[in-house]
């Protein structure tokens, strides 16, 4: 379509097909724990400073890693925010766990860490703090709560590859993570996913876990004569093409996030004269988070909010609203509890408008929509 402005471009270079032509000229195997693997685990644990990585086949499967890790059985609960991807909550839901939501932040669309303690009962096992857009959760706090409370925290950092909170990397903080790589991420891989263990003793068990059960990461290394089934587990594997994509992507992922950040911030450069009149709201980035760009939003009157995206659309321009709060959710009614009213919860998601954010996008391609915006925000 012509002079049509998309939401999101995957972000693949030319030195991603040559690595790829490189690779396939190359292969020795293309099943999962091959040497692209491994060099992206490498990657993974330098850059986290973990203990273990583990590459997955989604963001989706290293949440399901972690709720088996921290032993979620029936009736347990997990605190985390109803904002936030369906995977969040299901990888809870499928061990039995209850998920007790929590509200957000009007700043940041992040858990709000004043309501965690509230929300702690006999039967609470872990909190799960969402990084929203990249940005951090209050993790100070997050984590003395935890540690009072004999709790684990696992970070959904899906969208927090190359942020940071306080000069450590998202990813980092808890027990355990898990990120995304899936195309619409800023570092991708088409999909892919991986968990971060921040605990030694978790990493020989999550090994078994990841390969079905077995033991074989061990038989691999010579550690015992032959591999059998020792655990629950399932195929959380992915195969060594598409860690070599990966790969390539982690060599330039400061490139990217620095390209990123500068569309992000022309955004919010030329949305700030709209929010001064009070027409909407900017995302607010706290003090000692460095967030990586991923998503530029803006809060609007919740009774303009479907005009402007449609009228916006019907001009070329795809911008989008974002999640449906889960516990509002058929499943989220039948599987999940609430903590409080998620008065934030509720008015941000009747109000989110996301705008196209994504390396190649022109700077008058930006001038665009925001002129876009701001006329349909005046009528």
């Amino acid at each position: 379509m012509k002079n049509f402005i998309p939401f999101n471009k995957p972000y693949i270079t030319e030195f991603d097909s040559k690595f790829i032509n490189n690779f396939s000229q190359n292969i020795s195997s293309l099943a999962g724990d091959g040497s692209c693997t491994k060099d992206v685990h490498t990657w993974l644990e330098e850059y986290c400073e973990c203990k273990k990585a583990l590459m997955t086949h989604s963001c989706t499967a290293a949440l399901e890693m972690a709720s088996i890790l921290m032993d979620i059985k029936d009736g347990d609960e997990v605190i985390m925010p109803s904002y936030t991807f369906v995977s969040t909550a299901n990888a809870i839901v499928l061990r039995g766990g209850i998920p007790r939501f929590v509200d957000i932040r009007l700043d940041t669309l992040n858990i709000d860490e004043n309501l965690i303690e509230r929300a702690i009962n006999k039967k609470t096992r872990a909190i799960v703090p969402v990084h929203y857009a990249g940005v951090s959760c209050e993790m100070d706090k997050i984590n003395k709560i935890a540690n009072e409370n004999n709790l684990f925290v696992l970070e959904d950092a899906a969208q927090g590859v190359m942020s940071n909170y306080k000069g450590k990397p998202l990813g980092s903080l808890g027990h355990f993570a898990a990120f995304s790589f899936h195309e619409t991420k800023n570092i991708i891989s088409g999909e892919g996913g991986a968990l971060i263990i921040n605990d030694q003793s978790f990493v020989e068990r999550a090994e078994i876990i990841r390969e079905k059960g077995t033991n074989r990461s061990l038989f691999i290394r010579g550690e015992v004569d032959k591999y059998s089934w020792c655990d629950i587990g399932s195929s959380y594997l992915p195969s060594d093409i598409i860690a070599a994509f990966l790969l390539n992507q982690l060599k330039i992922s400061k490139d990217i996030t620095s390209k990123r950040l500068a569309i992000w911030r022309n955004y919010h450069n030329l949305i700030e004269p709209l929010e001064k009149l009070g027409l909407l709201k900017r995302p607010t980035i706290p003090k000692g988070c460095n967030h990586n760009g991923h998503i530029y939003y803006v809060l609007v009157e919740k009774e303009k909010r479907n005009y402007i995206i449609k009228k916006m659309r019907e001009s070329n321009i795809e911008v989008t609203s974002h999640y449906v709060p889960l516990h509002s959710s058929e499943a989220g009614v039948k599987y999940s509890k609430t903590s409080g009213l998620l008065k934030n919860t509720i008015k941000c998601a009747n109000s989110i408008i996301r705008l196209p954010i994504w390396i190649g996008i022109k700077y008058h391609q930006q001038e665009q929509i925001v002129k876009c915006l701001e006329n349909l925000l005046r009528i």
